[in-house]
């Protein structure tokens, strides 16, 4: 996957990903039009299908709801990079197919606006806008294999066609 940077701070909660006053909906379309706005109000203008988002420490941190990676990846973000993550954000995330991958560095270094690559089985972040390569821990296979099918319940109905 390939996309721009969209760098935010530490401790991004759930409420800034996606505002408690849109939480009258779980549709992923409508919950994508509102993602990060409390954030950055325009950043679904400026954001295009494929981008990244950059975090610092305890990204999605706040409540549990699974409309926070729901919104990011119906906005169309194929990834997340952060310093660290809330654990029930990280689980959520995975649960919903949404690839998340901490990297102290790469959350450091890459700045707002470079085009970065990553690949996702060897957990290996390239910033090509400067050339460096960055290293993320790969995700287990079992984890891959949700993540690949969209998510756990499409993994699971998959899992159980056969």
């Amino acid at each position: 996957m390939k996309g721009k940077v969209h760098k935010f701070g530490d401790n991004v909660d759930t409420d800034q990903i996606i505002p408690a006053r849109y939480l009258n909906t779980s549709d992923p379309e409508e919950l994508a039009k509102y993602c990060m706005e409390d954030a950055d109000p325009d950043f679904v203008n400026r954001m295009n299908k494929g981008d990244i988002i950059i975090g610092g420490e305890n990204f999605g941190c706040g409540s549990s709801r699974e409309h926070a990676p729901i919104s990011i990846k119906a906005a169309g973000i194929s990834a997340v990079i952060a310093k660290s993550f809330a654990r029930i954000f990280y689980r959520n995330s995975i649960n919903i197919g949404l690839p998340i991958l901490e990297s102290c560095e790469a959350a450091e270094e890459i700045q707002e606006g470079s085009e970065v690559s990553i690949d996702l089985t060897s957990g290996e972040i390239k910033d090509l806008s400067s050339g460096k390569i960055y290293k993320a821990q790969p995700f287990p296979n079992f984890m891959q294999k949700i993540i690949d099918a969209d998510g756990l319940i499409s993994y699971v109905k998959r899992k159980f066609k056969k």
